[in-house]
């Protein structure tokens, strides 16, 4: 199937020439790949739209050969600067959201929502912390009732924060809390359709409508009620909870997400209400950035504007809550994507309000300024799928003394910069560059830094240094100098930093013959002066744009450089290089550099990562790159969490179960654990883990390998060791290193 071309096979497509973009009434094409009893063949379905009078996009396979087709239109204003998506506005209460007001932060509480006194306290702790919107989870009867408590004890003490209900299975209670509260999340996936039992590979068209007016018949007297008390409405997907309905067509997918959602949107748009918005949550953030993208890429197509909530949902805590957030997040909002954000950490809901503001600044400072780079065209960029775009990595030449395969790391790298002052305690420093080494434990999985940049050499005199750093060389690490350190103080074997100019000059030529280069670029410079790299030879580019150059595009610059390397057939590897100045905090190091490199990653864009900040600890800066490519999927080198924020149907303590479970599991690289604090994303959200721990019950946890449940209703207090045990179980469990 050719790129643009819509098959021949598919009734009602109209095909136009490659890149002019929609065709109008087109069907619907669904796809997935589920093999019949007997011919085992791939079955493509066609349904048609509701509303045949609207626009649909052309389709076209998401990468050569692929069986996904995605539309060919765009997916945000620009590619080249950050241009924010226009959007309606929607009112939450007294709070506007949309692309004329401020991006919005909220979070959601942790209480019981029937304790009143402790959710309000709760909250005003959030809105005194400068959050705009806080959600309560509102799960029954009970719960609803006490939400008119709650928002009536608000007012008497003066807090107007806009209040949001978060609905799942429970049609009638959001018909009750909408009388109250400010705005209802629904979750398509279990709002009208029961709860996905993952047992049901194949609906009829026929089945499938008539779940379609079901949905309708149930979702109509919400919409209705929400009209007539002017409230809002977030209609929210979740990865982690598709129906079994949409699982069937679609698989556990981003197209599948978004679908979900549209279902939902055309019956509020039929109802002609439009006071909602929407949001594509995923633990994984590489699929959450998809699924946004592919959302957007058809609402362009129809011609809706309605605002988008950005979260990863699940994110863990810490660190890694953070940057996974800023992953997904941060990537978007560099598109001009999201209206309003939370970071859904397992920490208290207050916890949540600064990463978020920092994220929030970020986004708002790109927007403000329109950050960017001069217009380019983009052919090779995949959008809606990822696939990596791998450099080509340099291996040992045969008969050559020092191995320098580990000059970078087949699945991303990790390069750091080392001044001479660490050079002159090398026990500490060969500790910090490599991890321990665990006994059984593939090479490959260390968390171990790939290559340094000095950027001073000691003097040629100074032997010991000379000799830490000829050790490092000796274990593969490979060795980054400027060019003028290089000259004047040669250290053999090291790789010389290059500048444009120094290659144009002919400047490195001074050095001896085989000399490695690393060539350090911006990616906005004239094509003109990137020719010079068609001559050379180089190890890797080191992509780095001035952190004060505040009108310049660090994203925007990158995809430019990639495109020109992809049209010119150079297959250089490409480290994604930040310098932060003195100063910085180190929560806006993580989000910096997870917005930043990570929009990259995300795309498949990239061989790895230089995070360099002279102030900063080293191990922070090390333990950050390596959770920086963990994050976007490129380099697995610790134990994978999948872990809610907690709410009010949470069962048990989520923060100290999360650290029981990290302390007893933190060595297990490979291995992917989820802990849920209840049922209502767990088995969908596993399916990116290997095991998962969820609360059952009231003091009770069911255990997970996958999507399936394997024990149920064991007593909390021996849960963590029937965790453990079920990883010895299945051959994941490796002794932990000993103490020194």
């Amino acid at each position: 199937m050719t790129t643009g071309a819509v098959p021949a096979s598919f009734p009602g497509l109209k095909s136009k020439e490659p890149g002019l973009g929609f065709a109008k009434s087109m069907d619907f094409v669904r796809l997935c790949d589920l093999k019949r009893p007997k011919s085992g063949k791939t079955r493509i379905s066609v349904i048609r739209n509701q509303n045949p009078s609207q626009d649909t996009a052309q389709l076209q396979p998401a990468s050569e050969g692929s069986p996904l087709l995605v539309p060919r239109q765009k997916y945000c204003e620009s590619i080249y600067k950050t241009v924010r998506r226009k959007t309606r506005t929607v009112m939450v209460g007294n709070v506007a959201l949309g692309s004329q007001h401020p991006l919005r932060i909220q979070t959601m509480t942790t209480t019981d929502t029937k304790d009143v006194a402790g959710t309000v306290e709760e909250i005003m702790r959030i809105a005194d912390k400068g959050a705009d919107i806080v959600r309560i989870t509102v799960q029954g009867k009970k719960e609803a009732d006490a939400c008119f408590d709650i928002k009536n004890s608000l007012v008497q003490k003066n807090y107007n924060i806009p209040l949001v209900a978060d609905i799942h299975f429970a049609p009638s209670v959001a018909l009750r809390v909408a009388e109250c509260f400010d705005k209802i999340r629904v979750n398509p996936g279990n709002f009208a359709d029961r709860r996905a039992q993952f047992e049901q590979l194949e609906y009829t068209d026929e089945e499938y409508q008539k779940e379609l007016e079901h949905i309708e018949e149930v979702f109509t007297p919400l919409v209705e009620k929400c009209k007539k008390y002017g409230r809002a409405m977030r209609i929210g997907t979740n990865h982690g909870s598709l129906s079994d309905r949409i699982m069937s067509y679609y698989g556990d997918s981003p197209r599948g997400m978004v679908e979900s959602a549209f279902e939902f949107a055309r019956i509020c748009r039929k109802l002609d209400y439009h006071n909602f918005v929407f949001s594509m949550k995923a633990s994984n953030p590489v699929v959450m950035v998809q699924a946004y993208r592919l959302l957007v890429a058809e609402m362009y197509v129809h011609g809706w504007d309605y605002p988008l909530h950005l979260g990863v949902t699940e994110a863990g805590e810490g660190e890694d809550g953070r940057i996974k957030s800023a992953i997904g997040i941060g990537t978007l909002l560099q598109d001009g994507l999201g209206d309003t954000i939370r970071v859904s950490l397992t920490e208290p809901p207050e916890e949540e309000i600064d990463p978020c503001r920092r994220l929030v600044n970020l986004g708002m400072k790109a927007a403000e300024l329109q950050q960017g780079v001069a217009p380019f065209e983009e052919k090779h960029r995949h959008y809606f799928d990822f696939q990596r775009r791998s450099g080509q990595l340099p291996t040992q030449k045969e008969g050559e003394d020092v191995d320098y395969r580990g000059v970078l790391h087949r699945d991303g790298s990790v390069l750091l910069s080392v001044t001479l002052d660490q050079l002159k305690a090398p026990e500490l420093l060969y500790k910090s560059l490599a991890a321990k080494l665990v006994v059984g434990m593939p090479f490959k999985d260390l968390a171990t830094v790939d290559s340094i940049i000095l950027r001073e050499l000691p003097p040629v005199d100074d032997s010991d240094a000379r000799l830490a750093i000829k050790r490092l060389i000796d274990i593969s690490m490979g060795v980054i100098t400027p060019l003028s350190e290089q000259l004047t103080k040669p250290l053999p074997n090291a790789i010389a930093l290059v500048n444009l100019k120094e290659l144009s000059t002919g400047a490195y030529k001074l050095l001896p013959e085989g000399t490695r280069l690393a060539v350090s670029v911006r990616g906005d410079e004239p094509y003109k002066e990137l020719e010079t790299l068609k001559d050379i030879e180089a190890t890797m580019l080191l992509h780095n744009v001035p952190y004060r150059e505040d009108k310049i595009g660090r994203v925007h610059a990158a995809r430019r450089l990639f495109e020109y390397l992809s049209e010119n057939s150079l297959d250089f590897p490409v480290i994604h290089h930040i310098q932060f100045p003195n100063g910085t905090h180190r929560d806006d190091l993580a989000i910096n550099a997870g917005t930043n490199a990570g929009a990259l990653l995300v795309d498949g864009l990239g061989d790895g990562v230089l995070l360099e900040a002279p102030d900063q600890d080293f191990d922070f800066l090390r333990n950050t790159s390596f959770n920086l490519l963990q994050g976007c999927r490129m380099r697995n080198t610790k134990t994978e969490y999948v872990s809610c924020p907690s709410c009010g149907r949470t069962l048990f303590d989520l923060q100290e179960i999360s650290a029981q479970i990290r302390e007893k599991t933190s060595h297990l690289p490979g291995v992917s654990i989820a802990i849920m604090g209840c049922i209502v994303n767990g088995p969908g959200e596993m399916a990116d883990a290997d095991f998962g721990y969820v609360g059952g019950a009231p003091g009770k946890i069911d255990l997970y390998v996958g999507k399936t449940v394997v024990k149920r209703g064991i007593a909390m207090e021996h849960a963590t060791d029937a965790l453990i045990q079920l990883i010895k179980d299945h051959g994941r469990w490796i002794d932990p290193p000993a103490e020194e």
